[in-house]
């Protein structure tokens, strides 16, 4: 479901970008990357289904992810085919990397452009799956979309740096928790492996080969499942605190440097 795509895929970035306890600390970021961060791959956790002309990636920010999406679809052989293989995982890295590239230096500083408009779409995308503002219609998408990309590019311009391991921890993360599923991913596409009939007969082997070439290990079952709902549970609990804990280190320097300056201006002035 989409929802826990992207709550799986916030949940991953806390634990690989964190250093506190119950993480794993594999690219440690300050509490900025940790909150930013978290956001953006809970939207890249969901980029996959961008091959879907009706998923909630295509209806974030109409007409523009609309059009996205009706291309993707088209090019990747429709939904659950390219997107959710390995050459599909790294198109989108590679996306993730040309655009943190894209920067302009000004009289303001070094913008990050790029990745500010690629983590508007994936913020966006994110806060439509979790359904965090369930009645806003199509100007408030684009409102709130372009509200966080001038923050990424005005307060984030080394942004590039993690955004590709932003978008590989969420298509990772999105593939696995479709190969834990029912229907599989085909992971070696556009190469296409049929089973033969022979085997198909198997009921065990028939699950984990799908009849399509799809390979699939149904740990959770079909999509929506009790099961899945009972995993993305403690899941979506873990990426809420650390995500939390993250703005809190943020909200608490900022107020000591506010206090500091506020200090100084009194001993001048007084």
């Amino acid at each position: 479901m989409g929802g826990h795509h992207a709550a799986s895929g916030a949940a991953a970035w806390v634990a690989i970008a964190s250093t506190g306890p119950y993480t794993l600390g594999w690219y440690p970021l300050d509490a900025t990357g940790i909150l930013i961060g978290g956001m953006a791959t809970a939207g890249t956790a969901l980029v996959c289904d961008w091959d879907h002309r009706h998923s909630t990636v295509a209806n974030a920010l109409p007409p523009l992810s609309n059009l996205i999406a009706v291309g993707i679809e088209n090019a990747s052989g429709g939904h659950r085919q390219g997107t959710h293989s390995v050459l599909g995982a790294a198109f989108f890295v590679l996306l993730a990397t040309l655009a943190g590239q894209f920067q302009l230096q000004t009289q303001w500083g070094l913008l990050s452009v790029g990745a500010g408009l690629l983590c508007m779409f994936m913020i966006n995308i994110a806060a439509k799956a979790l359904k965090l503002f369930p009645k806003a219609g199509f100007i408030s998408n684009w409102i709130f979309a372009l509200t966080m990309a001038g923050l990424v590019t005005w307060f984030a311009p080394d942004q590039w740096t993690w955004l590709p391991v932003s978008m590989l921890t969420g298509v990772l993360v999105h593939i696995v928790g479709d190969l834990i599923t029912t229907n599989g991913v085909p992971l070696l596409w556009p190469l296409v492996i049929r089973p033969p009939k022979v085997l198909r007969r198997l009921p065990l082997l028939r699950q984990v080969w799908r009849p399509n070439g799809a390979l699939s290990l149904p740990l959770l079952g079909r999509a929506g499942s009790k099961r899945e709902w009972l995993l993305l549970i403690p899941v979506s609990a873990y990426a809420m605190v650390g995500l939390c804990v993250a703005g809190w280190a943020i909200a608490r320097t900022h107020w000591t440097s506010v206090a500091a300056a506020a200090e100084a201006w009194t001993r001048i002035w007084f």
